[in-house]
């Protein structure tokens, strides 16, 4: 089974990463591209020209135990043919090819897989619809949410995090808002009126900040 190329890329970043240094390999996905960030880089016998034409041959393993052990779960072959498979796949699929960044000293190695044109189009479409269904934010509607990305707060906590706003009729009327679009939950829905009521965001408030974030 072809094993997709994303999934290729991180399993290369755990092979080539060095142990010795205290470093995560960081995986981040947004919508418009996958990265996986490892210490250090590639080996200096491998040129950077080759890797991105998939001829590159490494010489050194740093971790050839590590390695067999990918190898029994069949999550690599030990013998180069990982960038080559996700050039083969990614060209398959019809997407921009993926690139691969690192400074002078090799001290890092940054592997990036921008998402196909379509899966972007249909995200954008998706994002386009979703803004036609609920109006934009307001000032007010975006303040609210931003508060409670950490944790939950009352109504009580709202004001003070907004500045001490009063409860006036916009601030009623925007966290009214933000629970009829479900931006935006009781943390006691079975009993409304608890003096320990919270509001927290839902998973469709953390997409609106999260597209917000995205657009600025």
């Amino acid at each position: 089974m072809e094993r997709l190329p994303n999934g290729r890329s991180v399993v290369n970043a755990i092979y080539h990463r060095s142990y010795e240094i205290r470093e995560p390999v960081e995986v981040r996905i947004s919508p418009r591209e996958l990265s996986v960030l490892s210490f250090p880089g590639p080996d200096r016998s491998i040129r950077m020209d080759d890797l991105r034409l998939g001829r590159a041959v490494s010489r050194r393993y740093r971790n050839r135990r590590i390695g067999e052990f990918l190898k029994e779960l069949d999550l690599t072959e030990g013998r180069s043919t990982g960038v080559p498979k996700i050039l083969k796949a990614v060209n398959a699929n019809g997407s921009p090819l993926p690139l691969f960044e690192t400074d002078d000293e090799r001290s890092y190695f940054l592997f990036r897989l921008p998402v196909h044109p379509e899966a972007i189009q249909a995200h954008d479409q998706a994002h386009d619809q979703a803004h036609d269904k609920n109006p934009p934010l307001s000032d007010m509607e975006y303040r609210i949410l931003e508060a409670c990305v950490k944790s939950p707060l009352s109504s009580t906590e709202l004001l003070a995090a907004l500045g001490n706003v009063s409860r006036s009729g916009s601030f009623k009327k925007s966290l009214s808002r933000m629970k009829e679009i479900n931006a935006l939950e009781y943390t006691l829905p079975n009993t409304p009126r608890s003096k320990k009521q919270q509001y927290r965001l839902t998973k469709k408030g953390q997409r609106l900040i999260a597209d917000i974030h995205l657009s600025q």
